[in-house]
């Protein structure tokens, strides 16, 4: 693979910038932090370009770190951020190899991630204001974060010719990660919500490149990522949520409900497009605390 300049370097990592902060909702301070820690290593490898650094480039770094006596709890954190920046380098074409995937970080325990109940959930659609001109778009994108778990990525690159509502099959044909498709089933109030949409859609301006494309802003061009992340927060601000919610929350209690209601893991697997089951396992240590806590609130012995 060809080497990629300076330049164009700042350019990705302008783009994992916006990424990080605006899809996975990382807060500011961590989304700084992960950029510090990927320009410290490009500063490590000197004449080496990024993108052709090996594992043992990167293992050599992490010993340079704790050399340099940074806690564990720091390597871990530099870690995650580079690792985080070569998945995205490689679901972007960038490179074809993450030198980072064989380097297990320190056991420091897990990050659980932000989940709705439901009657959070049911306050934010709730917000909606279908009177308004992208009250149906709004509503229709809500119940395909929740109701079918997307990526933000997959929701804004959405289209038609994935709409599988017939009598016999009601599913969203998904193209995720490394352009694997899988087939998400959809609920009927959110295909009810879709065909309503879809109605007030087809009285847009439609650029020719979106032609094809669900989703579109008011001048007939596709949704940014950025787009549905104000969306999703100025409809929480309106529910009077105060959790940090994103896009990406919806993807998480779609499937913490999912298990806590006794889905069957591997098909939770299946529907979210996780490529190892170890990813979705988190969701039964999600189940667990909400089991521990509704012990703990509601058991005489702990009154």
């Amino acid at each position: 693979m060809p080497k990629v300049k300076k330049q164009e370097l700042s350019f990705y990592i302008k783009k994992f910038y916006e990424y990080i902060l605006l899809e996975k909702n990382f807060s500011n301070k961590t989304v700084e932090a992960y950029i510090h820690d990927i320009k410290a290593l490009e500063d490590f490898l000197k004449d080496k370009n990024i993108e052709t650094a090996t594992s043992e480039d990167i293992q050599l770094f992490l010993i340079f770190l704790s050399k340099k006596d940074i806690s564990v709890r720091s390597q871990a954190r530099i870690l995650s951020g580079i690792k985080s920046f070569y998945r995205y380098l490689l679901y972007e074409g960038v490179v074809s190899d993450d030198p980072t995937r064989l380097i297990d970080a320190p056991k420091i325990g897990r990050h659980l991630p932000e989940v709705l109940s439901i009657p959070e959930i049911d306050a934010i659609f709730q917000a909606i204001d279908l009177s308004e001109p992208e009250g149906h778009r709004n509503k229709a994108i809500l119940e395909v974060l929740y109701g079918c778990g997307l990526r933000v990525s997959e929701l804004v690159n959405l289209q038609l010719s994935q709409l599988r509502f017939h009598e016999d099959e009601q599913y969203l044909r998904v193209v995720g990660k490394g352009d694997k498709e899988r087939l998400v089933p959809i609920s009927k109030a959110a295909q009810k919500a879709i065909e309503l949409y879809l109605e007030t859609r087809n009285s847009l301006p439609i650029k020719k490149e979106a032609e094809n494309i669900v989703f579109l802003n008011r001048r007939g061009n596709k949704l940014s990522r950025e787009m549905i992340f104000i969306i999703v927060k100025k409809l929480t601000q309106l529910a009077g949520i105060k959790k940090n919610v994103s896009p990406h929350t919806f993807r998480h209690s779609f499937a913490t409900h999912l298990v806590e209601a006794g889905a069957d893991l591997r098909a939770v697997q299946e529907m979210l497009g996780h490529e190892s089951i170890t990813t979705t396992e988190i969701y039964t240590h999600l189940d667990r605390e909400y089991l521990r806590s509704t012990f703990v609130r509601f058991h005489p012995r702990f009154k």
